[in-house]
C-alpha cells in the first residue's frame, strides 16, 4: 500500500481489501449481500471501500483479551 493510500478518502478495491484482511473476493461478495463487513461504493460495475470505513469497521470488531465475542 502506498502512502497516499493510508488517507481516510483513499479508496481500496474488492482486490485491495480482500488482500488486506486475506480473505477471497467471494467472501466479500457474501458479506455485502449479508449487510455485513465495511460500508462500500459502487462505482459503475466497481466495488471500492473508503480506507476510514474500512478502518471504522476494523475498530468495531476489535476484541480486548479476556471480553466475550
Amino acid at each position: 500500500m502506498r502512502h497516499e493510500d493510508n488517507h481516510p478518502s483513499a479508496l481500496l478495491s474488492e482486490r485491495d481489501l480482500a488482500r488486506r484482511w486475506r480473505r477471497s473476493t467471494r467472501t466479500l461478495q457474501r458479506w455485502r449481500s449479508a449487510g455485513y463487513g465495511a460500508a462500500y461504493l459502487v462505482i459503475g460495475s466497481s466495488v471500492y471501500y473508503r480506507v476510514a470505513d474500512v478502518l471504522a469497521f476494523e475498530a468495531r470488531q476489535r476484541r480486548d483479551a479476556g471480553q466475550p465475542g
